[in-house]
């Protein structure tokens, strides 16, 4: 049977301020891709969403980020590649004690928002990541774009990579993700981005915001926790899947 792992962002309430519904979304998926303090999520979060991710047989992923709370992560920093290795290196080190206190541990990492951008063109950021992995666990995976500087970084490091597609998020004819800025970019309907998600798996296509056809081959796909309906849209992104005969399994 067709196998895809299907992963979300989760972890980022902060304090009183709850974003998501995590307990429903790790019922969908098979990968939780953690934040780390830095762009969201303060230590109780962290720990209590890898205890759910544990409880659900759910992989528990590193989402690493710039350190910028205020900004969600989503401004890019100027940042010099050895402090930026530094900041990895520790959030991925502070969410895998969680994780291990809640009878898991850290099996990948992906950058986030501004910091995932970044890294798609950005060879010294990408490169920093790449680092911090490899001095942390050098088995641990690297989740990107396809094409990416980072993914081609980690590579040539000896790193395993996986490919990842965005199930709510509009692509350009060139495959980059569209800017957040511009009209359309995050999808909402759950029956369309099922129905991409499975075009995506069956076909490895994606219609891009011109109509264009851009070729993707993704191990996982993924589904912003934060988007309007996530938990919807999981639901049906998997019901979908299951039809088409694809069955949702974690890359790890």
């Amino acid at each position: 049977m067709a196998s895809v792992d299907l992963n979300s962002d989760v972890g980022e309430s902060f304090g009183r301020w709850e974003l998501g519904d995590d307990a429903a979304v790790l019922v969908q998926v098979s990968s939780a891709n953690v934040a780390c303090g830095f762009h969201a999520g303060d230590p109780r979060t962290l720990r209590e969403t890898c205890v759910t991710a544990a409880k659900n047989g759910v992989t528990v992923g590193a989402q690493v980020g710039y350190r910028d709370l205020a900004g969600f992560g989503r401004r890019f920093i100027d940042i010099e590649p050895r402090e930026l290795a530094d900041d990895v290196l520790y959030q991925i080190g502070g969410l895998d004690a969680m994780a291990r206190r809640a009878g898991t541990a850290v099996r990948y990492v992906k950058p986030h928002g501004a910091l995932y951008h970044a890294t798609v063109t950005g060879e010294d950021q990408a490169q920093a990541v790449v680092e911090a992995v490899r001095a942390y666990d050098p088995a641990l995976a690297i989740l990107g774009l396809p094409g990416s500087a980072l993914l081609a970084a980690a590579e040539a490091a000896g790193l395993r990579t996986v490919r990842e597609a965005f199930a709510d998020r509009a692509y350009t004819p060139d495959g980059q993700l569209l800017s957040r800025r511009e009209p359309g970019a995050v999808l909402t309907d759950p029956d369309e981005v099922a129905r991409r998600v499975v075009r995506l798996v069956a076909d490895g296509e994606v219609v891009a915001v011109d109509g264009s056809r851009v070729r993707i081959a993704a191990e996982s796909i993924c589904v912003h926790g934060d988007s309007p309906g996530a938990v919807a849209m999981t639901t049906r992104i998997r019901s979908a899947l299951r039809e088409a005969g694809v069955e949702v399994r974690s890359f790890a």
